[in-house]
């Protein structure tokens, strides 16, 4: 049986939906570096890199949150851009 810790978190479809509603829109990394993105084929297509990171890799991320930096997203492609998109008030709402 589950601790329940996971009960009020809301589906990834759900998040996945607030991350395309704010697509164009200015995100901050942890060190204020400014960047857009736009959603592509279930790819975010980063600004300010080379960098795509795909839905699974941001659902993957979502798993570890909530985070207090980046470090449990290194092993994933441009932790920072996923701390600073799940850990956006837009994006996290009330949820964690």
């Amino acid at each position: 049986m589950s601790d329940g810790s996971d009960r009020s978190r809301p589906a990834f479809d759900t998040v996945w939906a607030r991350i395309v509603a704010h697509e164009g829109e200015v995100f901050k990394q942890i060190r204020g570096r400014e960047f857009t993105f736009e959603v592509a084929s279930n790819v975010l297509r980063l600004s300010t890199t080379n960098h795509h990171v795909s839905r699974a890799t941001v659902e993957e991320a979502f798993q570890l949150i909530p985070l207090a930096n980046t470090t449990p997203l290194q092993h994933l492609r441009a932790p920072s851009y996923l701390y600073a998109i799940l850990m956006d008030q837009r994006i996290r709402q009330t949820d964690w």
